[in-house]
């Protein structure tokens, strides 16, 4: 394999698509599944407006979502990705599919943050009268923050490997380089230097994250 400027242009460009994947698929399954996430604490049989056969009804459907493997669940869902963007190739394409199987994953990422709060802060801001959204907004959110951040570091990090599998597809990223050059014309040098960007942007983002979470927790401080 020559490493010449079409080359590394074509990295510039997989390097680019899987940020962007990543990160927009990130941003939509968080802005899902952070609400689904305080439904399924809040409506617990334990939690501040206990609903338990309706939170029962959504862990189900949330575990159902969880369970379908993505590889089948981006070829399920093609018909949804069509009618959204238009088009069932190329990194906008993945978007779709990665959100709906990322949301349920985020909720009970979410869910298991927000489980870790201290019970007496909830029981205290009940006493002073605290309303059910003064609690989430004022309580549960400040004090699950750290917790929210190492979970998102291990959302994206999961997704970015979610988007690394679209190129069985035609969706873009270093996974359709790895792919099409170290499986398909067996340049297998393609294909490890495409996975050590992978390894490199995961460590970037659970560094990052991981910093985050340390700087938002008051109790380290």
């Amino acid at each position: 394999m020559i490493f010449d400027a079409t080359v590394l242009q074509m990295l510039k460009t997989g390097i680019w698509e899987s940020l962007y994947m990543t990160f927009a698929s990130s941003f939509f399954s968080y802005l899902i599944g952070i609400p689904l996430g305080i439904i399924l604490v809040v409506t617990d049989k334990d939690g501040i407006y206990p609903i338990p056969w309706f939170q029962r009804i959504l862990g189900l459907v949330v575990n159902l979502l969880r369970s379908v493997p993505f590889i089948i669940l981006l070829i399920m869902v093609l018909p949804i990705t069509k009618a959204i963007v238009g088009t069932t190739l190329g990194a906008t394409a993945v978007i779709p599919p990665l959100v709906i199987a990322s949301a349920p994953y985020v909720a009970r990422v979410v869910e298991a943050s927000f489980k870790e709060v201290d019970p007496g802060v909830i029981e205290a801001a009940k006493s002073m009268g605290s309303s059910t959204f003064q609690i989430i907004w004022k309580v549960l959110l400040p004090e699950a923050k750290p917790s929210l951040l190492v979970g998102a570091t291990l959302c994206i990090t999961t997704i970015l490997a979610y988007s690394a599998m679209s190129g069985f597809v035609g969706g873009g990223g270093l996974g359709d380089i790895a792919i099409k050059y170290g499986y398909y014309r067996y340049q297998t040098e393609m294909m490890f230097i495409t996975v050590a960007i992978l390894v490199i942007i995961v460590q970037v983002i659970q560094e990052a994250g991981m910093k985050l979470s340390r700087v938002s927790d008051k109790r380290i401080k």
